[in-house]
């Protein structure tokens, strides 16, 4: 999504949200590999982790995010509730990526705005794309990003290694959020 949908450049500034996230881990790295800034929103417990993976933590719970980035490409798993702070935050000719709603599905866009700054809002799914689209984004991965996991650019990030007769535990620890 961040290069095939939002056409994210090397040294573009980056806005990650959920960046203690399985997603917004990967997209730290990502675009940390392709030269760009990242500032990312987290809880201030898990600054130092986003931190070590090459992104500027904002603390969500008490700061506000489009006062201190300006981006060119924003990942948002948030959706409405953060519609409004995220093209404030956006930079003219700005991306904005949908990916999640967990803020929400509806609010007001004013039009207006976007064609001042000749943003651009996309929203997309992997589950909902037709087979042939799935294969180009499995040639696309396979072809820019796997070679930067070879590398260890990419790394995935494991909180924790539970056994199996503990599952229950497990998900308790990713409802509370704590991993």
């Amino acid at each position: 999504n961040l290069t095939m949908v939002a056409g994210l450049a090397p040294g573009e500034t980056v806005l990650v949200h959920g960046g203690a996230s399985g997603i917004g881990t990967f997209a730290i790295q990502y675009a940390a590999a392709l030269g760009c800034p990242v500032f990312a929103t987290a809880r201030a417990a898990k600054h130092d982790a986003i931190a070590a993976l090459g992104a500027t933590p904002i603390d969500y719970e008490n700061e506000d995010f489009a006062e201190r980035v300006q981006a060119d490409v924003i990942l948002d798993i948030m959706g409405a509730a953060y519609l409004e702070r995220n093209l404030a935050a956006l930079r003219p000719n700005g991306r904005l990526m949908i990916i999640g709603t967990q803020g929400g599905l509806k609010t007001d866009l004013n039009l207006g705005w976007l064609l001042a700054r000749r943003a651009t809002v996309a929203a997309t799914t992997l589950r909902a794309r037709p087979l042939a689209e799935k294969a180009t984004i499995v040639r696309g991965v396979r072809d820019e990003v796997w070679p930067l996991v070879e590398a260890g650019r990419i790394r995935p990030i494991v909180d924790r290694r539970v056994p199996m007769a503990d599952a229950a535990e497990a998900l308790h620890v990713l409802e509370g959020g704590s991993h």
